[in-house]
């Protein structure tokens, strides 16, 4: 009688095993979340940033403005920041939206807002990305859900447009804007 070796039975076991962790994984819930570290803690500094020429800096205090506030990372370079930058001027009819823009230049910074419109209160100007840093921003654009008084409610990682910002975001927000009545 001939004896199987480990070495034969070892791939297909690690094959069948490796297969249904990832098909567990297609079906978790939450899967398409990109969990921030502040959700439920109060937003981090901004005051590390620098004034944006022309524009209203933005300070600590926008972000406990007693409302839901968004906060909006952004850069003039980032093509999915130009194609949700007419979500965030609708936005700004309701909600007060403060600007994080980062690893850009000023002068292409203030050219793109005052061409395209300002969506922002206030806006924070992170030249070397150190704000985003401490946010935990991988790549713009980022908008978080601010509480009224500050605390992270919630990260949205890509723009603002689609059914991603009509099916995870927008509840989001409202849910925000119901528990602070």
């Amino acid at each position: 009688m001939a004896r199987l070796s480990p070495l034969m039975i070892a791939p297909p076991a690690i094959f069948i095993c490796l297969a249904a962790l990832f098909y567990v994984g297609m079906f978790r819930e939450g899967k398409n979340d990109l969990q921030s570290v502040f959700i439920g803690k109060p937003a981090p500094s901004i005051e590390g940033t620098a004034e944006l020429p022309g524009f209203t800096r933005a300070a600590q205090a926008d972000l406990t403005r007693g409302e839901v506030t968004l906060v909006n990372f952004w850069a003039s370079w980032c093509p999915p920041c130009r194609a949700e930058h007419p979500k965030l001027l609708e936005l700004s009819k309701t909600y007060p939206i403060v600007g994080i823009n980062f690893k850009d230049s000023a002068g292409t910074a203030s050219s793109y807002l005052k061409d395209d419109g300002n969506p922002f209160v206030a806006i924070a100007f992170d030249p070397q990305g150190r704000t985003a840093i401490d946010w935990g921003v991988t790549a713009p654009p980022e908008t978080f859900i601010l509480a009224g008084d500050g605390t992270v409610l919630y990260r949205f990682a890509g723009p603002l447009v689609g059914s991603d910002f009509e099916q995870r975001f927008l509840p989001e927000l409202e849910k925000a804007v119901k528990a602070e009545k």
